[in-house]
C-alpha cells in the first residue's frame, strides 16, 4: 500500500504566457481544450486534444510549443494513474525545454517527473528531479517553492529522517493562510501527523489530522480527504475512541467508493488501448516520413558528389599541385611516425612543404605568364593593325581566353599569398566616399552591359576620412559588385554604406551590396565562400568565372576584423552583407583622382616619340612583342638579353631615356641590375617587367630603385601610361 500523499496541482495553464488564445489551429487552443475536457471529466477526448496539439507544434518545429503539448499529455497521464506514460511525456517535455533558455516551465517539468518517481516510491530518483527543479527556482530567484519543500519532506520521512522532515512541514505550516497554502498546509500536517503516530504520540496526532480536516475543507481536494478521514478513523480506534473512528472509516468508505466509480467513468479500459494504438500508428507514420527525408537527403548528397568530382576534373591543375602537397605531406608524417621524432620536427616540415607548395605555385605562374604574354601582346599588335573582319571574332575571342586565364592565375595566387601570411593590414588615411564613388565610376561600363542600375547609398553621417586598407576594401568591394552586376540582368545593384555608431574613435559602419539577380540556393550559401564554388555547373558554364572571388573576400574580411554574412532568395535576388570597426582619420583627405594611372590632359604621344628605349629581356617571343609596342609609338629600341650586358651597356652610354628590366634574367636578375645601375645613374628611368609571383610585390621592386612596375601580361592602356607617366615626370625634374 502507497504512503505517500502527491499535490495533484496539474491544472497549473503553462500556455499562460502565450497571450489570449483563440479558437483556431494551434497548439495553446489544443491545450486549453484539453483542460476543458479533464475539468467535465472526460478524459478521453483531453487526451485526443493533447495528441493534436503535439501534432501542431511538430509541424511547426517550436521546441516551447512542443514541451507545452507533452506537458499537458503527461498531466492528463498522471491524473489517470498511468505513470508509465506520464514519465515518457515529461521526459519529451523536459528535452524539448532544454534547446530553450532556462525557464520555470523546465523545473515544473522536473517536478511532475519527481511525482511520477514518487508514485513508484523510487524516493531516490524523486529527491533527484525535485533539487533541479529548486535549482532552477533559485537560478531565476523564484520564491514560493512551498510543493518542492512539500515533496522533500515527504521524501525525508520515508527514509526515516524525521527531524529534517518535521522542519520542512512546520516551515510549511507556519506560513499565512492562504487559499493557495491550504493544500500544502494540509498535506504537511497529515505527514506530521504520520511521524507522530510512528513516535506513539496518538493524542498529538490526532491534533495534526483534525487541523489537517480543517485545512482540507476549505480547499476539498478528495483524495487527500480520504488519506486524513482512514488515518482519523485508525487513530481515534487507537486512542479507544470508537464512535469517532467509525464514523470517520464511514465518511472514509463513502468518499473512497465515489473517488473509485469517478475514476473508472474517467477513461474506459478499451480506449485507453486505443488511444495507444493510435500513438503507435502515428509514430510509425512519422517514422516513414523522417525516412523518406532522409533517401532525398542522399539522393541530393550524390549530386553534391557528382557535381564536386566534375569541378576538381576542370581544376586539375590545382588538383595536381595539391596532391603532390598531400603525397608530401603524407610521406613526412609516416617517417616522423616511424622515427618518433619530436613535434618541433614535424612542425619544421611540415612549414617546408608549405614554401614548396608556395614556390611551385609562383614557378607555375611565372612560367604561365610568359606565354600569356605573348598570345595577348600579339593578339593586340593583330587587332591594331586592322584585321579583316571574319578575322576580328577569332582574335576577339582569343582575347577574351588570355583574360580569363590571367584572371584565373591572379586569384589563385592571391589566395595562396593570404595563406602564405605574407600579407600584412596597412594603416593608411583615405576618403571612403572618394574610394566608393570611384569603384562606382570604373564598374559603370559593366553595369551597362547587362542594362543595370547601379546605386550607391551613403549615410551621410559616415566619416569622410578614414583609417584603413583601401586595397584591400577595394578589392572586396570590386568582387562583391562585379558578381552582383554579372548574375543581375534588367536589374538593380545597390551599395548600402550605414553609420551605426561612434565608440572611442572607432566607427562601426555596415556595409550591404544588394542585387535582384538570379540568387543563391538555400543549400550552397553555406558553401559559398569556399575556393572554386559557384551555384553550380550549369552557372559556371554561363556566367563563367572561377569560383575564387568570394573565397577571397572571406580571407580578406577575416584580415580586416569582419564578418561577411548574405541573404538570399533564388530568382528575388542576393544581399551580402558585413560590418566593420574603422578608426576614424584626424586628417583632411582630398579627393583623389579616379584613375591613378590616368595620363594628364598635357601629356600625348610626343611625350613617347624618338625617345631611347632599352629593353633588357631575355625571352625572344617577349623582345619581339614589346619592341613592336614601343615602337608602334614612334621610340627607337635597342635589345639586351642579361642584366651584365645591360649594366656596361648603360655605364658606357648614357643616352638612354628609359629601361624596361625583366626581373628575371639569366645571370643577374633585374633587380640586382638595378641596383648596380643606381651606384652611378640616380636619373635614369627604369621600369620593372615582371610576371610577379608570391614572394614579389611593388614595394619591394621599387625599394631596389625601379621607378615604377609593369605586369606582365602586358596590358597596352596600362603599358603605355606607365612609361608616359615615368617619362613626364623625368622630364619635369629634368
Amino acid at each position: 500500500m502507497k504512503k505517500i500523499i502527491f499535490l495533484l496541482l496539474f491544472s497549473i495553464p503553462f500556455y499562460g504566457q502565450m497571450g489570449a488564445v483563440k479558437e483556431i489551429d494551434s497548439v495553446a487552443y489544443y491545450i486549453k481544450l484539453a483542460d476543458f475536457y479533464k475539468s467535465k471529466n472526460n478524459y478521453k477526448s483531453s487526451l485526443v486534444s493533447s495528441n493534436e496539439a503535439i501534432k501542431f507544434a511538430s509541424k511547426t518545429n517550436n521546441p516551447l510549443s512542443k514541451s507545452l503539448a507533452y506537458t499537458s499529455l503527461g498531466t492528463s497521464f498522471f491524473e489517470l494513474k498511468k505513470i508509465a506514460d506520464a514519465k515518457e511525456a515529461f521526459l519529451k517535455s523536459i528535452a524539448e525545454l532544454n534547446k530553450e533558455p532556462l525557464s520555470s516551465n523546465l523545473a515544473l517539468n522536473y517536478y511532475k517527473l519527481g511525482l511520477c518517481y514518487m508514485s513508484l516510491e523510487d524516493y531516490q530518483k524523486a529527491e533527484t528531479f525535485f533539487n533541479k527543479a529548486q535549482e532552477i527556482y533559485d537560478t531565476l530567484k523564484i520564491e514560493n517553492q512551498e510543493l518542492i519543500t512539500l515533496q522533500k519532506g515527504i521524501v525525508y520521512r520515508t527514509k526515516g529522517k524525521t527531524k529534517e522532515a518535521t522542519e520542512l512541514f512546520n516551515s510549511i505550516i507556519s506560513k499565512p493562510d492562504n487559499q493557495d497554502y491550504y493544500e500544502s498546509k494540509a498535506e504537511a500536517l497529515y505527514q506530521l501527523a504520520r511521524i507522530e503516530l510512528g513516535n506513539n504520540r496518538n493524542n498529538l496526532a490526532l491534533n495534526y489530522l483534525e487541523r489537517a480536516l480543517e485545512k482540507n475543507t476549505a480547499d476539498k481536494n478528495i483524495e487527500q480527504r480520504i488519506k486524513i478521514l482512514h488515518s482519523l478513523s485508525f487513530t481515534n480506534d487507537k486512542v479507544l475512541n470508537t464512535k469517532k473512528a467509525y464514523r470517520y472509516l464511514k465518511e472514509h468508505v463513502k468518499l473512497r467508493d465515489s473517488l473509485l466509480k469517478l475514476n473508472n467513468d474517467r477513461l474506459d479500459p478499451n480506449e485507453y488501448y486505443t488511444l495507444k494504438e493510435n500513438e503507435r500508428t502515428d509514430l510509425f507514420e512519422e517514422l516513414i516520413k523522417e525516412n523518406e527525408v532522409q533517401q532525398k537527403s542522399n539522393r541530393f548528397a550524390k549530386v553534391i558528389v557528382i557535381l564536386a568530382i566534375a569541378l576538381i576534373s576542370i581544376l586539375s591543375l590545382l588538383s595536381l599541385s595539391l596532391y603532390k602537397n598531400n603525397i608530401i605531406r603524407t610521406k613526412t608524417n609516416k617517417l616522423l611516425q616511424e622515427k618518433n621524432s619530436e613535434l618541433e620536427i614535424a612542425k619544421e616540415k611540415a612549414e617546408k612543404a608549405s614554401q614548396a607548395r608556395a614556390d611551385f605555385l609562383s614557378t607555375v605562374s611565372h612560367e604561365l605568364r610568359t606565354p600569356l604574354n605573348a598570345i595577348n601582346g600579339i593578339t593586340h599588335l593583330l587587332i591594331e593593325e586592322d584585321p579583316k573582319d571574319s578575322q576580328k571574332h577569332y582574335l576577339n575571342s582569343l582575347k577574351f581566353s588570355g583574360n580569363y586565364l590571367l584572371t584565373f592565375i591572379n586569384e589563385i595566387l592571391e589566395i595562396n599569398r593570404i595563406e602564405s601570411n605574407n600579407i600584412e593590414v596597412e594603416k593608411i588615411d583615405f576618403n571612403l566616399k572618394d574610394l566608393l564613388f570611384n569603384i562606382q565610376n570604373s564598374l559603370k561600363e559593366l553595369a551597362k552591359v547587362n542594362n543595370n542600375e547601379f546605386i550607391l547609398d551613403i549615410d551621410p553621417k559616415v566619416p569622410d576620412a578614414i583609417v584603413s586598407d583601401p586595397t584591400k576594401l577595394s578589392q572586396i568591394f570590386i568582387n562583391l559588385i562585379n558578381n552582383a552586376l554579372k548574375f543581375t540582368k534588367n536589374g538593380e545593384v545597390k551599395v548600402v554604406v550605414e553609420l551605426f555608431g561612434i565608440k572611442d574613435n572607432q566607427a562601426t559602419i555596415h556595409f550591404e551590396i544588394i542585387d535582384t539577380g538570379i540568387g543563391i540556393a538555400i543549400e550552397k550559401q553555406e558553401s559559398i565562400f569556399d575556393s572554386f564554388s559557384q551555384g553550380s555547373i550549369e552557372i559556371n558554364r554561363k556566367y563563367g568565372g572561377t569560383g575564387l572571388g568570394l573565397a577571397i573576400v572571406k580571407k580578406l574580411m577575416d584580415l580586416l576584423g569582419g564578418t561577411i554574412k548574405l541573404q538570399s532568395e533564388l530568382g528575388k535576388g542576393t544581399t551580402f552583407y558585413f560590418d566593420l570597426e574603422i578608426e576614424i582619420s584626424s586628417k583632411k583627405i582630398e579627393q583623389e583622382k579616379e584613375i591613378e594611372l590616368e595620363i594628364p590632359s598635357d601629356i600625348s604621344d610626343e611625350i613617347l616619340e624618338g625617345k631611347n628605349v632599352l629593353i633588357v629581356e631575355d625571352n625572344k617571343i617577349n623582345q619581339m612583342i614589346t619592341k613592336k609596342m614601343v615602337e608602334k609609338k614612334g621610340m627607337i629600341t635597342t635589345i639586351i638579353d642579361n642584366g651584365e650586358d645591360a649594366v656596361e651597356a648603360i655605364r658606357g652610354k648614357h643616352n638612354y631615356d628609359l629601361v624596361l628590366m625583366d626581373v628575371h634574367l639569366p645571370g643577374i636578375n633585374g633587380t640586382i641590375a638595378t641596383k648596380e645601375i643606381r651606384k652611378f645613374n640616380k636619373e635614369l628611368s627604369i621600369i620593372a617587367l615582371t610576371a610577379i609571383s608570391l614572394n614579389e610585390n611593388r614595394d619591394i621592386l621599387l625599394s631596389f630603385g625601379m621607378n615604377d612596375v609593369i605586369t606582365k601580361p602586358f596590358d597596352p592602356v596600362n603599358f603605355y601610361n606607365v612609361i608616359a607617366k615615368v617619362l613626364s615626370k623625368s622630364k619635369s625634374i629634368v
